[in-house]
């Protein structure tokens, strides 16, 4: 992105400007910006993010002291702060910490047009929405439900004014929101990369198909492509991404299998989410967004799978699923406190008396986080880390409910004093649910400490109604802060054993599974150094270093060496880039003369439709470059133990 402003405009996935990456690209022109003033690193690259999480939970402090308090503010940054999702993606690449931030940014103005009453403020708030529509497109929509409750409640004058000025702020999102997909679409497509991701290289398509109904409903609704329906049904189960259940999992990284510890030591098929080296010149070129299926070589192969398999570890969908052991652990530790909270916080609404401040703030984050919960318990088709979307609303209500829940049982307020010690230890039990299965991996102290503490606190409080009022608030925030203490391990997990930077998420389950940035050449780096050699000595001038199925195989070349090398199908190889007329012109144009492709017998039946077209046109107008010229002397073998099934090939003539 750094090489050109047509790179830059477009997010190119590589420097000549074949594909884009499969989002928009504003986060991307964030990290191009630090990386052109600190140069191009791993940690310039991740430093966006990570000042990103900073600043969500300062956010969240300003968000809600002004209704709440000091006391609850502080609670709900320190909830933010240890939600453990959003930890782990603020330390990759991923680009969800930067959305979330957009939207408290949103948030913030939005209050302000509250507060205000300024009618410009309430714009700029859904302005910024459109901005992070620009990030990563409908997953920016979760929060315009509670945007347009807030405003409906709490902004003065009558119904025909609030609509006329909602649909101007509307409006101005929308504007906002498809001002570069206009730019891309005015476009002549022979002038400009590939929309990645998209079927018909188009922006409207990739918003509304894969990175929209696909989401929802997994393959289901929205058409693959020639070929990808049967690809996905010959597809070894593994290469579904699929998180294993940690009862099952090996102890200290031991006996993993390669397709969850992340690439192999010189391996071509690196994580997509992997870091630049110092030298490098494109930051943040890949996103990560359609991992766990790109190792799979071949065109068609890397679609996602349908609902209802639990498809990339995410369980079962269902009302239930946040609370399924795939899930829980991300963002859901508070989400029962949360329930009790959002009863004491609401508990004095009636339509005799008008909305006080706090109890339409409540509603507004309650509107934030019901949406994104129904999404994440039925959709067909997400990651992890998606989940930070959960985690301003779940930390506000925590804190302000906290403090809210604690008046109520200082004063005695009936059955509504009861509310405090019976959250706290329903969120306990809940905690203890939550530890079970990793208790093989850090032990059960930490199940009897919490369950011990928690639930013995708990108890104290409920029995304890005549307890003077300075012991017992001590007691209840001590409960609260036994509640953080395993959300605040979970958090710490990516510090201590490293972070997937293809899939992140938090949690002991990562021991072993953690990748750590990449530099230079050599173990670590996802890069065949003998293969690299042998490339860059007989190339004569052509545009692509060489072509590969997908971007998982091609990104580490490219940020080693800031050459274009051509993934021909996309991200997961199953993009319609490519003709066979289209590759017989480059030939001709001496762009591209070597191939790293699946071997006829190594992936029989995985290539369909166009893509299949291709692919026997490489080999049938190509010659086989003996193995011992570009792999390493070690045995490279992928997922399920087979032996490597990619061949490099070199054009006729």
């Amino acid at each position: 992105m750094l090489q050109n402003w047509r790179n830059f405009l477009f997010a190119s996935f590589d420097p000549a400007g074949y594909i884009t990456v499969d989002k928009p690209p504003a986060a991307f022109w964030v990290q191009a910006a630090f990386a052109y003033v600190f140069g191009v690193h791993g940690w310039s690259v991740i430093l966006p993010q990570a000042l990103a999480g900073v600043g969500s939970v300062l956010l969240v402090y300003v968000l809600v002291k002004p209704a709440f308090g000091k006391t609850a503010a502080r609670l709900a940054s320190l909830v933010m702060a240890s939600t453990p999702i959003a930890v782990a993606v603020s330390r990759t690449n991923n680009i969800d910490s930067l959305l979330v931030f957009t939207l408290l940014i949103a948030t913030w103005m939005l209050f302000r047009a509250v507060r205000s009453q300024k009618f410009l403020w309430l714009l700029g708030a859904f302005a910024m929405i459109g901005a992070g529509f620009n990030m990563k497109m409908f997953q920016a929509y979760m929060v315009v439900p509670a945007f347009c409750l807030l405003y409906l409640i709490a902004y003065e004058g009558g119904w025909k004014k609030k609509l006329a000025v909602l649909a101007a702020a509307t409006a101005v999102m929308v504007v906002v929101s498809g001002a570069w997909a206009t730019v891309v679409e005015v476009i002549p497509p022979e002038n400009r990369p590939y929309i990645g991701g998209s079927r018909t290289n188009s922006v409207l398509e990739l918003a509304v198909g894969y990175n929209g109904i696909m989401r929802l409903t997994g393959m289901h609704g929205w058409g693959a492509g020639p070929g990808s329906a049967q690809d996905r049904r010959q597809m070894p189960a593994q290469d579904e991404g699929a998180r294993p259940d940690p009862r099952q999992m090996p102890q200290g990284g031991e006996n993993v299998p390669d397709r969850l510890q992340g690439q192999q030591e010189g391996s071509n098929a690196p994580a997509p989410a992997q870091m630049p080296p110092d030298k490098s010149g494109l930051p943040g070129a890949v996103q990560g967004s359609r991992t766990g299926q790109g190792s799979a070589p071949g065109f068609g192969g890397g679609r996602p799978q349908g609902r209802g398999g639990g498809a990339f570890g995410t369980g079962q969908p269902g009302p239930l699923r946040l609370f399924q052991s795939e899930l829980s652990g991300q963002t859901s530790w508070l989400l029962p406190f949360v329930g009790f909270a959002c009863t004491g916080l609401l508990a004095g609404v009636s339509r005799k008396r008008p909305l006080t401040a706090k109890q339409k703030e409540t509603l507004f984050w309650l509107a934030w986080l019901v949406p994104a919960m129904a999404f994440f318990s039925v959709a067909g088709f997400f990651h992890h880390y998606y989940l930070i979307m959960l985690a301003p609303p779940v930390a506000a209500l925590a804190g302000a409910g906290w403090v809210e829940l604690w008046s109520q049982y200082r004063d005695r307020d009936g059955w509504k004093m009861l509310l405090l010690p019976a959250g706290l230890l329903a969120t306990t039990a809940f905690e203890l649910y939550v530890l079970q299965p990793y208790q093989r991996q850090i032990g059960i102290s930490w199940s009897i400490c919490i369950g011990a503490a928690g639930a013995g606190l708990a108890l104290v409080l409920f029995i304890a109604a005549t307890i003077k009022q300075k012991p017992a608030f001590v007691l209840a925030l001590a409960a609260m802060l036994v509640l953080l203490a395993a959300p605040l391990y979970w958090a710490c997990t990516p510090l201590l054993y490293g972070v997937n930077y293809t899939m992140p998420q938090a949690g002991p389950v990562q021991q072993g599974f953690g990748q750590r940035p990449g530099i230079g050449r050599g173990p670590g780096s996802g890069v065949n150094e003998k293969l690299l050699e042998y490339l860059e000595k007989n190339n004569t001038g052509e545009k692509y270093l060489f072509a590969t199925t997908d971007a998982n195989t091609a990104a580490p070349y490219i940020i080693e060496t800031g050459k274009a090398v051509m993934a021909m199908g996309g991200f997961s190889g199953s993009d319609p880039v490519l003709t066979v007329e289209k590759l017989k012109q480059m030939v001709a144009n001496k762009e591209v003369k070597y191939f790293l492709i699946p071997s006829v017998s190594g992936f029989v039946g995985r290539e369909g439709g166009a893509a299949g077209e291709v692919l026997e046109w490489i080999r049938a107008n190509s010659t086989e470059v003996p193995r011992e010229e570009w792999q390493p002397n070690v045995i490279q073998s992928v997922p399920g133990g087979m032996r490597d099934g990619r061949t490099l090939y070199k054009i006729k003539g």
